[in-house]
């Protein structure tokens, strides 16, 4: 491989993206509403990145993700991540979200303590919305406290962690609705 490149794939959530370079694979798209869009932030992320048919370590990957999203089991442990540039603190956070087995969650503040970092729960939080690598660096397995699924990071796109953590077979303990928002803080009802 010389210089980066990017790859597009369909899977059972709609087309995604891959991009790597020289030491593996440095990022990966989930769908936006729309393809192009889904291609604008890979080129906005990576702007000297050409389209390319995936090399086989790389395409191994590809199926592996495709196979997940369709609610499959694939193991992912082995795809070499490029994490060059990203911050000592990050990779941890990483590591550890590669290591929750499928169908199961962690809050961020179990990361923080996993990684005796106990007074770093916002970070583990901005670690994780900043995972370049999704799927990948499951980040959609690691929760805000009482195991609400809240917005997936940017490079998401337009999928949910909730959307995600059901095709695994997840299922978080709480989830916020409008009603569990609303309902605490309504007034009673008059009975007539």
């Amino acid at each position: 491989m010389a210089g980066r490149a990017y790859s597009i794939f369909d899977t059972g959530i709609g087309r995604c993206g891959i991009a790597w370079g020289d030491c593996g694979i440095i990022a990966v798209q989930l769908p936006e509403a729309r393809e192009i869009d889904t291609r604008r932030r890979l080129f906005q992320l990576y702007p000297e990145a050409r389209e390319t048919r995936a090399p086989v370590d790389v395409g191994i990957a590809i199926e592996s993700i495709a196979e997940l999203l369709r609610g499959g089991s694939a193991d992912l442990s082995d795809v070499t991540l490029d994490m060059t540039g990203i911050p000592t603190f990050n990779q941890r956070v990483y590591a550890f979200a590669r290591s929750i087995p499928r169908g199961e969650t962690r809050t961020y503040g179990e990361v923080a303590s996993h990684l005796r970092a106990s007074g770093a729960v916002y970070s583990v939080a901005q670690a994780i919305g900043r995972n370049p690598f999704m799927i990948i660096v499951p980040c959609h397995r690691v929760l805000e406290a009482g195991h609400y699924a809240d917005k997936i990071s940017p490079n998401g796109g337009a999928i949910s962690k909730r959307r995600l953590l059901s095709i695994e077979g997840a299922h978080p303990t709480a989830s916020k609705t409008l009603f569990d928002v609303l309902l605490p803080v309504a007034p009673p009802r008059p009975q007539t």
